[in-house]
């Protein structure tokens, strides 16, 4: 009987071997199930006998050496369709056949062996798969590889395609049937957070307890706030000094009205400089500060200005904090690239306006503050962001005292200068004088005039800056002063110098003691030209300029009263400052020269006889 050779062509197979019995048509009945266990025998019908078990008598059906991987059912069946699929493309195969996929000279196949049906785990014989009806068997050269068989199933028989399109479509409508339902359900579906909110560790409670601490030690940093939301929304930008400590703020936004400008404030004081046009985001303010037009203002606690003034400087602290049982972790993120630990906690400074209830933070490792979000007193949002790398050196302005200095002790040139200095004002007779006095919210003065060391008088000419169109003229003489109302242009940006002489037919005021703080810079101005400062009190804050000229600040206190000569080096005074009651500096700026014969004041009234 013919076989199949090991090189691929057709051999006599050996005396002893039956052929395969087959029915009309060349192929065994399915119904014999195989029982040969033999590798050699898998091809036989159940009628044959066995074949000799020498191994001489198997050349050309012994399995290869992985024909262990074949014993699994799942593979036996696999293999079994693939030999049919591969048989059924000879159309004139030899007679035969061993149902043997051999390997392919140069291909080298993943599995190869016999394609046989294997016993079940039980032992019992398993049938062999149905295959088509075929006239013959494959040769080895028409075998197709494993590589190149077709596993995709399109060579099955016509009813399983249509068998797996019907699951794939019934997968498609529960599919879709789930993503409906998922999307209908989405509006009241709300996802647990990853990381739940939980009680502080150890080393977030310290971090927190330190946050206060660390912002003193690293004095500035860049600020951007927002307060409200929408229309409302008013933005602040610019810096943080809680070394000073200081804000110096450019105000903005859609609700900022009319505190609109610039901004610098302390602990109790704030000034502001008014913007001419509104811009419709603020950008930071000028490092230098302009030197005019500053305007003391008394916001109430719960303003916008006011409340982030307070907010800002609660964040400093000279001990550590107690931390509430309250704190909460709410979760993590990034600032600036920091990774940060989010806690939310009561504020834990307590000014008039600090934020209601719970604020966010977003605190580092080094327990730097890098974001806060809250709500002021008034309900209204607020977020402060800050760029702790931005820490410039911040000027006050005049008003505020200036920019900060090493105050020391008088060298021998400076208290020799300062001891002259009341016969030098004599020997020039006079100035002309300007003055900057913040004395209120509705008392912003500006003023312009003369005095006379000489003669102990001055003669000024004030306005105010809220109100252009209202001018006083203010007469000293003799330790008295008096005043006038006169019309002014309200076009005119600063007073005029007062009328020499006065107009005639002008009501006075009675002559009296001086009262106010204006009153009392005058004085001083004037009795700098009688005696000096003592020297024992004062100290130097700081070298400064002033009308291009290099001066020494030099600060006294006496009698309750804090006073700063501007001082040059041929010891001239070029400016006088007083801290007011409200706690910012008065100026007066002088520049030495002739003056005119000045007013003297009214004459006090008589008084009469019984």
């Amino acid at each position: 009987m013919p076989g199949a050779a090991p090189g691929g062509d057709t051999a006599q197979s050996p005396p002893d071997r039956r052929p395969v019995t087959e029915p009309p048509g060349g192929r065994a009945s399915p119904a014999a199930p195989t029982t040969a266990t033999d590798p050699a025998d898998r091809g036989r019908s159940p009628a044959a006998p066995t074949a000799p078990t020498d191994p001489a008598d198997r050349r050309g059906t012994e399995p290869p050496p992985t024909s262990d991987l074949a014993t699994s059912p799942a593979t036996g069946r696999r293999r079994a369709g693939l030999f049919r699929r591969v048989a059924g493309r000879d159309p004139s195969p030899g007679p035969g056949a061993t149902g043997v996929v051999p390997r392919e000279p140069g291909r080298g196949h993943r599995r190869a062996g016999p394609v046989l049906g294997t016993r079940s785990p039980a032992g019992q014989p398993r049938r062999r798969p149905a295959e088509p009806p075929t006239t013959g068997t494959a040769t080895r050269a028409d075998a197709t590889p494993l590589e190149e068989a077709d596993l995709d199933g399109s060579g099955d028989p016509p009813e399983r395609p249509t068998r797996r399109r019907a699951i794939l479509a019934a997968l498609g409508v529960i599919a879709a049937a789930s993503a409906a339902a998922l999307v209908a359900g989405l509006p009241q579906w709300s996802p647990e957070p990853a990381d739940p909110p939980r009680r502080l560790t150890r080393g977030e409670v310290e971090r927190l307890a330190a946050m206060r601490v660390t912002n003193q030690r690293d004095v500035r940093a860049g600020v951007r706030v927002s307060v409200g939301t929408a229309a409302a929304r008013t933005e602040l930008v610019g810096w943080v000094d809680w070394g000073r400590p200081l804000v110096y703020l450019h105000v903005g936004g859609p609700g900022a009205g009319t505190e609109r400008g610039l901004v610098q404030a302390t602990d109790g004081t704030v000034v502001l400089r008014p913007a001419t046009t509104a811009a419709p985001s603020p950008a930071p303010p000028p490092l230098v500060p302009p030197g005019d037009h500053w305007r003391l203002r008394e916001p109430p606690p719960t303003d916008g200005v006011a409340a982030v003034r307070d907010l800002l400087l609660g964040l400093r602290a000279d001990r550590t904090d107690l931390v509430s049982v309250q704190a909460r972790w709410r979760g993590r993120g990034t600032a600036d690239g920091t990774p940060v630990d989010i806690l939310e906690t009561p504020f834990p400074a307590d000014p008039p306006s600090a934020p209601a209830g719970q604020v966010r933070l977003w605190l580092d490792g080094d327990a730097r503050l890098h974001r806060l979000e809250g709500r002021l007193p008034d309900g209204r949002p607020v977020t402060v962001e800050l760029a702790r790398s931005d820490r410039p050196t911040l000027h006050p302005v005049a008003a505020l005292g200036g920019r900060a200095g090493l105050p020391r002790a008088l060298t021998d040139g400076e208290t020799d200068r300062l001891a002259r200095l009341p016969a030098r004002l004599r020997a020039l007779r006079g100035a002309t004088v300007t003055v900057t006095a913040p004395l209120g919210p509705t008392a912003n003065l500006r003023g312009t005039g003369w005095l006379s060391w000489t003669e102990s008088a001055a003669y000024l000419a004030v306005g105010e800056a809220d109100n252009p169109g209202r001018r006083t003229l203010l007469r000293w003489r003799g330790g008295r002063v008096a005043r006038a109302q006169v019309p002014a242009d309200p076009a005119a940006e600063a007073p005029a110098a007062p009328p020499l002489p006065p107009p005639a037919g002008l009501t006075w005021s009675a002559a009296r003691a001086p009262g106010d703080d204006l009153d009392r810079l005058l004085g001083a101005a004037l009795r700098a030209g009688v005696a000096a400062a003592p020297a024992r009190s004062a100290v130097r804050v700081r070298g400064d300029r002033t009308a291009d000229r290099s001066v020494d600040v030099i600060e006294v206190r006496a009698s309750g009263t804090t006073l700063r000569y501007w001082i040059d080096r041929d010891g001239l005074l070029r400016r006088l400052e007083l801290l007011t009651g409200r706690r910012v500096w008065a100026q007066l700026d002088l520049t030495p020269g002739r003056v005119p014969t000045l007013p003297g004041a009214p004459a006090a009234p008589k008084p009469r006889r019984r």
